[in-house]
């Protein structure tokens, strides 16, 4: 479903055909070609042919209104389903007669369904302000010969376009998301030192370990970005070798031993359990990619080169 989500913002996002969107989305499909043996055809697919044109936006439109929607809604029942047959999201706890498990149980409506409404009506309240008062302006319209300085991709993918500053693209638009993704979705199917399902930052001490995890993302993100911006530069942390190497085998060897060494030093300082231990690295990633995105918008301008938000 997340990744629906971001299919139904990059869809939509070209509909309005308009300079910001046309090389948003040229600078993201360029993106796909960096897949290996898929990539190519991947990019003529969604593209329609070999560049953006009036298919891409046929394409993007059906996509957009159509299969995205209906995909979100089978999924949307499954996940439901699921929900259900687990048992609900969050099960009674220390109880073992079976009668008293059952008595803990509260109905789904109106306990939870008006709740999840209330929410859904703040949301979209929310939205609606913040349309009104900022509003969405066309740019000039959609042309292919006259790129803007710099082209970003939409916010939403700009933590991505951050990495390929920083690794090769290969390991940057493949190896890289695909690692977390999968980490992602096997956090469900771990097994855990106890069923703490539903129950986020779960102690005093769980809290204390995302807090130290998001601060180590906040200080060592900006000072990767900043070493290898300033310090090793385009020649990659291994001068002379193939860039497949040195912009990308060897730092993200670096970011993986670094990633598991916190995990496990996080893990044995705090006595933690498996749960808060996966929340505390989960946070770490999170917190880490939100600082590449918030650079990407905020601290690159022309040329993709870093500046202060009031330079750009």
């Amino acid at each position: 479903m997340l990744f629906l989500i971001l299919l139904s913002g990059f869809t939509g996002y070209l509909l309005p055909w308009d300079q910001i969107s046309y090389w948003a989305i040229t600078i993201c499909t360029e993106m796909l070609a960096y897949m290996p043996g898929i990539g190519q055809t991947l990019q003529r697919v969604v593209l329609g042919g070999t560049e953006i044109g009036s298919a891409t936006v046929i394409n993007f439109y059906a996509l957009h209104i159509i299969v995205v929607p209906l995909s979100l809604v089978v999924l949307m029942t499954w996940h439901f389903w699921r929900v259900r047959t687990a048992g609900g999201v969050v099960v009674p706890r220390d109880s073992t007669d079976d009668a008293q498990a059952d008595s803990d149980f509260v109905p789904f409506n109106p306990n939870l369904h008006i709740r999840e409404i209330a929410v859904a009506l703040i949301l979209i309240a929310f939205v609606l302000v913040v349309a009104i008062i900022f509003g969405a302006p066309l740019d000039e319209p959609a042309n292919p010969g006259l790129s803007p300085n710099p082209a970003k991709a939409p916010w939403y993918f700009l933590g991505l376009q951050e990495l390929l500053l920083h690794f090769h693209p290969l390991f940057a638009v493949f190896i890289i998301p695909l690692v977390v993704a999968v980490a992602m979705v096997s956090v469900a199917y771990l097994r855990y030192d106890s069923d703490l399902s539903g129950n986020w930052f779960l102690s005093r001490k769980g809290r204390n370990m995302a807090a130290v995890a998001a601060a180590t993302a906040l200080l060592f993100t900006p000072l990767w970005i900043l070493v290898d911006e300033f310090v090793v530069g385009p020649d990659g942390w291994l001068p002379g070798t193939a860039p497949v190497i040195g912009n990308g085998l060897l730092p993200c060897t670096v970011l993986a031993v670094g990633v598991v060494a916190f995990y496990m030093l996080l893990k044995k300082h705090f006595s933690a359990s498996k749960n808060e231990a996966v929340q505390a690295l989960f946070v770490l990633l999170a917190v880490g990619f939100a600082i590449l995105t918030v650079t990407g918008v905020w601290f690159r301008g022309a040329g993709m080169a870093l500046m202060w938000p009031w330079q750009i």
